[in-house]
């Protein structure tokens, strides 16, 4: 059926509309606390709805689908992880963010090993978070060019542009703010979807229960003990709670939205809320994909890879004026999560290395950098967009995959830095690069799934660290 001109101009309305209410913001933008933490002025619904917003890129909505249309509901126990981890960063670490104050999660590594160690951990994020979020980049191009019909390349040209202009100018309050609006966008829009797909099935909600339950489709629990499975109760609950617990606790991207908040008690109020959205909004997505399975009843691979079967159905199968408000859900999605990458990875630049290396740059010359690094980190995007072109199987598998391979490192290092007193710098940096280098060796060279990568990666750091911390000892 195709996109006509009422969806097309959805589309339209909302890139447009939604990049001039990010750049409202430019305004306020008067210090590099405006920039980068919005003035510490953030109400705690806004920046839970900003988690998960960071949390639920188009990796979510077009890959999860399509790995419930291939397999059933078990990744919601990896989503149960994610609630408990919340729950442990609340209590263990974000007291210690507010104590001082921080612009990154890497000053609070400085403060209690030494600057040293706070240039390798932010090397390290500014390494791993480009690297995912290329690939997070690259799922908004198979949405575009399925939609619009426009080259991948140009697909990925269009929407860095846009986001790097509201990004640019409004910091750390556009994003926010504009993450607000495009959650409930992209939220609504399923839900429209999902009530759609309900329509078009024979036999409706019945139907659809009926031949997913017999299929095993609506199976959530997996209690088998073999580690070579990656989606089992404890490869999810055990795995999910040290992946967040890492993402959330040592990872910019997010610590940069806790410490936007008005005090500790609302960033804590924030984080466990998002986590109840994060569980509803992860059900919702599985569930598209078991209905679209329901739907179509054809393997995965008759549209290519399974990542296509969502938006294909949206542009193919859905009403016009509803094909054309999913597209821009999912591409609201998409620009929440690349302007959130921009700014922490500026963010991170700017205050990790080069406030340090020129202590005495005014804050005029640090704001103009700070943008100067915005653009230039839409660049690196871009170009590792173009390099995910190349990359096969579900991309949202494929992005876990990469911010996992840091995340067990960075995580030993902050638990060595406020369970123990007996940890130096000199021995987390070689239990970081212990536990950095086990990950590598997990991601290529073994097939020890994802979902286990961060709990190995944290015991080897945080043990390597803590032996050679007392060899080390003078």
């Amino acid at each position: 059926m195709g996109l006509n001109h009422l969806d097309l101009a959805i589309i339209g309305l909302y890139l447009v509309g939604i990049t001039l209410f990010g750049l409202r913001f430019r305004k306020k933008q008067r210090t590099l606390r405006d920039y980068f933490l919005a003035g510490r002025d953030i109400p705690w619904w806004a920046i839970a709805l900003s988690i998960v917003a960071a949390e639920t890129s188009t990796l979510t909505i077009i890959s999860i689908p399509g790995l419930a249309y291939d397999t059933n509901l078990t990744f919601l126990q990896v989503v149960m992880g994610y609630v408990i981890g919340r729950v442990v960063i609340s209590f263990l670490l974000l007291p210690h963010y507010f104590r001082g104050d921080l612009y990154t999660a890497y000053e609070l590594i400085e403060r209690r090993f030494g600057p040293g160690l706070r240039s390798l951990t932010a090397g390290l994020f500014l390494l791993t978070r480009a690297a995912a979020e290329g690939v997070r980049v690259y799922a908004v191009s198979i949405v575009v060019s399925i939609a619009l019909g426009t080259g991948e390349v140009t697909s990925i040209a269009i929407i860095t542009a846009l986001t790097v202009i509201y990004t640019f100018e409004g910091g750390l309050a556009a994003v926010i703010w504009t993450d607000v609006v495009q959650t409930a966008i992209y939220v609504g829009g399923t839900l429209v979807g999902l009530a759609t797909i309900v329509h078009l099935v024979p036999g409706g909600w019945a139907a659809i229960h009926t031949a997913a339950a017999a299929a095993g489709k609506l199976q959530v629990f997996d209690f088998s003990t073999s580690i070579w499975i990656p989606y089992t109760f404890w490869a999810g609950v055990i795995g999910g709670t040290f992946l967040t617990t890492a993402s959330h606790g040592t990872d910019q991207l997010i610590v940069q939205r806790l410490l936007a908040a008005r005090g500790q008690k609302q960033s804590v109020t924030a984080l466990l809320s998002s986590g109840a959205a994060i569980l509803f909004q992860f059900a919702l997505f599985l569930m598209v994909g078991i209905m679209l399975w329901a739907y179509y009843r054809v393997p995965s691979a008759a549209f290519g890879k399974p990542d296509r079967i969502y938006p294909t159905f949206i542009v193919t199968r859905m009403p016009h004026g509803i094909s054309g408000l999913l597209i821009a859900a999912i591409l609201a999605a998409a620009m929440s999560n690349l302007s959130a990458a921009l700014n922490s990875l500026s963010s991170s630049v700017i205050m990790d290395f080069y406030a340090r290396l020129r202590p005495g740059a005014d804050e005029k010359t640090k704001m103009r950098l700070s943008r100067v690094a915005t653009v230039a980190w839409a660049m690196v995007l871009f170009t590792l967009a173009l390099i995910a072109l190349h990359r096969l199987g579900r991309v949202v598998e494929v992005g876990l995959q990469i911010a996992s391979v840091a995340y067990g490192a960075l995580l030993g290092v902050f638990l060595l830095g406020v369970l123990t007193r007996r940890a130096n710098q000199r021995g987390a940096m070689v239990g970081m690069l212990f536990g950095f280098g086990v990950e590598l060796y997990l991601w290529q060279w073994t097939h020890v799934p994802w979902t286990w990568w961060v709990m190995i990666g944290t015991a080897v750091t945080s043990g390597v660290g803590y032996v050679a911390s007392s060899i080390t000892q003078k």
